[in-house]
């Protein structure tokens, strides 16, 4: 969707108009157009369907002027009228299996979700199944820019932060892992167009 047009985009022009944005329009979100993103990034695929991911939406001045303190000072965080900050809580998946369980399974797909979990990362400790959570989590961060752009919104991802002072500013546990942080909104500069090594340089058939 650019300035002019009213349609949601295609995932093809999704892709190709997306650019990292770090100067944004000074109006707030429109709030039903942040949940239908979120919504849509939420149908990202995981393994197991464990959805590890969870999403901490950040729309008050304050706590954005923390968030950017925690990511070096850089301008975007605190001049976009959101920031999504995407992480990974495994623990919470693992306390919650059964809910991942599709309801069709009925009671024996929830103890089948039980088992598998259990079976699969009750031997590791917390820092081994965060980093396989975080897998996940980095595919509904990218779902997620695509729902953005989808709907004319641009976003920026960043990994430049501290990830300890990150968790302090919204009090999230100490075991989550961070997919990034995702400042958007509508885009008050027009980015770099696409630089990329060809299909052929980063392919191989077999």
């Amino acid at each position: 969707m650019t300035a002019t047009a009213t349609r949601p985009l295609s995932i093809t022009e999704a892709i190709e108009t997306r650019r990292s944005i770090r100067k944004f329009v000074q109006e707030p979100m429109n709030a039903d157009d942040l949940q239908e993103i979120l919504r849509l990034a939420s149908l990202a695929p995981s393994a197991w369907n464990a959805q590890t991911w969870r999403f901490a939406v950040v729309q008050d001045p304050a706590i954005k002027a923390e968030l950017q303190a925690a990511s070096y000072g850089q301008p975007q965080v605190g001049g976009a009228p959101a920031v999504i900050v995407v992480y990974s809580d495994m623990e919470d998946t693992l306390k919650t299996a059964e809910d991942t369980a599709h309801p069709g399974m009925g009671e024996e797909g929830r103890a089948g979700q039980r088992k598998t979990f259990d079976g699969a990362f009750g031997g590791q400790d917390v820092a081994q199944r965060g980093q396989w959570g975080l897998s996940q989590a980095n595919i509904a961060f990218g779902f997620l820019m695509l729902a953005a752009r989808g709907l004319g919104y641009d976003t920026v991802p960043m990994l430049g932060f501290q990830a300890d002072k990150v968790r302090e500013v919204l009090n999230l546990p100490e075991h989550v892992q961070f997919a990034g942080l995702l400042p958007i909104g509508k885009r008050a500069e027009d980015g770099h167009t696409h630089y990329r090594h060809s299909v052929e340089r980063v392919t191989t058939f077999y």
